[in-house]
Formats: C-alpha cells, structure tokens, sequence
C-alpha cells in the first residue's frame, strides 16, 4: 500500500473514531496504523489509549474495506470502556457499530454491493454461522 492511501485511510479513520469517541465519552490517545509484520490481529487497544488498526490484507497487501476498519476502530474504542470481551463489551459494541451505521460512518453492505473489481462469493451457509458471527469473516469483500 501506497503511503499517500495509508496516510488517507488514517486521516479517515482518525476523523471517524473522533466522531465515535465524542458520542460515548471515550477518550484515546492515539490512532494508528498496525506495524506491517503484525499478522494475527486486525486491532489493539493498548491500556494508555493507543489503538493500531491493521489496515492491509497480509498476503495481497492492498487495503482491508473500510467498513471492516471501521468494524475494528468500534471494537478496539469499547475496550476503552471494558477492557475484556464479557457480555458488556459485546453489548457496548453492538450500540457503537449501531450508532457508526446510523450515523453513516459503518456501511459494509453498501461497500460490498458497489465493489465490483472483486468477483462475487458465494454466501456462507447459515447453519455454520453463529447469531454474533464476527464480522472479521467478511473482511475481504
């Protein structure tokens, strides 16, 4: 990935998480981009407020869709508020991805349908999906 669409994502999501943040009374210290040899997550919320958002595919290296940024910078801004993954965590973030697709920042459906230089998957089958399904397993529309 290009550093002028690294820095544009950033900008981006750093804009968004500002919106985010003021609506639930988060406060973070820093928003950024996960190092390149990171591999096993999406995002982390470090104790002082730093987020890292991994923000390329490990083997293609192009970008992660924004709504699945955005669906880790919701994630990792509720371990603000509950520094765990408990029922309360899960609630919290369910009200936060809720308000960010209300509010327009969270769109993953729209994405998906208006990207068309990726040919179409054939959809998951519903008896291998939980009710929470994680919303990692769409990442690469």
């Amino acid at each position: 990935m290009d550093s002028l669409l690294r820095a544009e994502l950033m900008a981006r999501l750093n804009r968004d998480a500002t919106l985010i943040a003021a609506r639930f009374g988060l406060r973070y210290r820093a928003i950024e981009p996960e190092r390149p040899r990171v591999r096993r997550r999406y995002g982390v919320c470090y104790r002082d407020g730093t987020i890292r958002i991994r923000l390329a595919h490990v083997v293609t290296g192009r970008p992660l869709l924004y709504s699945s940024l955005v669906a880790t910078l919701c994630h990792e801004l509720c371990h603000l508020r509950h520094f765990d993954h408990s029922p309360r965590f899960r609630t919290f973030n369910q009200r936060v991805l809720e308000w960010a697709r209300q509010a327009g920042i969270y769109s993953p459906r729209a994405e998906r349908e208006t990207e068309s230089a990726a040919p179409a998957r054939p959809a998951a089958p519903s008896a291998t999906r939980s009710a929470e399904a994680p919303l990692q397993l769409t990442l690469f529309g």
